[in-house]
């Protein structure tokens, strides 16, 4: 089974703190697999003057592997399959972002609701801060502080990739 679910939301809206939570859970019976867009490019992941930063530099698609870890340094962008089939195998796959990715996506919301998500989500995942009258009929609404009630969404409304 290789299925996918996405997340979105606005900044510190939770999103991190929930697929961390669904994975931990997840991860005790389940191949759990991530994947989180970086729409402004801050991350880092290797250290100047490291070889594998030189390596980097160079242009060339470089590859580290440990006894414990492989990490892929890619200056192509990948699409969501690509991505899925590097990984391999895995059960779940959880997306943060990629707002517009046609997968079944669950927004979070704390406060305000945007609805400029609305197109394309199929849940929202909320606290009591959230005027859920706000949000149209045909979405699900979800208790963000109920992972168990998220995972069995989940479960329901992931999509095989």
């Amino acid at each position: 089974m290789r299925k996918a679910v996405a997340f979105t939301g606005p900044s510190n809206s939770g999103k991190t703190t929930l697929i961390e939570k669904i994975a931990k859970k997840l991860i005790k019976d389940y191949e759990i697999a991530i994947v989180k867009n970086d729409p402004g490019d801050k991350a880092k992941f290797d250290v100047e003057g490291k070889d594998s930063y030189k390596f980097y530099q160079t242009g060339a698609e470089v590859v580290v592997t440990s006894p414990t870890r492989t990490t892929y340094f890619s200056h192509r962008k990948k699409q969501i399959k690509e991505i899925a089939d590097m990984i391999g195998e895995f059960d779940f796959l959880l997306v943060e972002g990629l707002k517009t990715l046609p997968l079944p996506r669950i927004a979070i919301f704390r406060g305000d609701v945007d609805e400029s998500y609305f197109p394309y989500i199929k849940a929202v995942a909320v606290d009591d801060s959230v005027d859920k009258s706000k949000i149209p009929q045909n979405i699900d609404i979800l208790d963000l502080n109920n992972v168990d009630e998220v995972i069995e969404w989940i479960f329901k409304n992931a999509e095989e990739i």
